[in-house]
């Protein structure tokens, strides 16, 4: 069910509702080719192995004490 402009009641904000906005209350987003939300697409850096081996180093140490403190509390 929609109301007279087109939009669900039961949300609770619209694009636009709020006077504000950097588009204004009269754009919804609704326009061909028009998307408020939208993102121009970004190139992907290049992966960065050293902070990746890092990050599973950390993960791995992180796991010691936990398979230490599994074995001092089991039966």
């Amino acid at each position: 069910m929609t109301d007279e402009s087109g939009h669900d009641p039961a949300e609770l904000h619209h694009p636009g509702d709020i006077a504000d906005e950097p588009h204004g209350v009269d754009d919804h987003g609704e326009d061909h080719g028009h998307d408020d939300h939208a993102h121009g697409p970004e190139a992907l850096g290049p992966v960065d192995l050293r902070l990746w081996g890092a990050f599973g180093l950390g993960v791995l140490l992180a796991l010691i004490p936990v398979f230490g403190i599994m074995l001092a509390t089991s039966g």
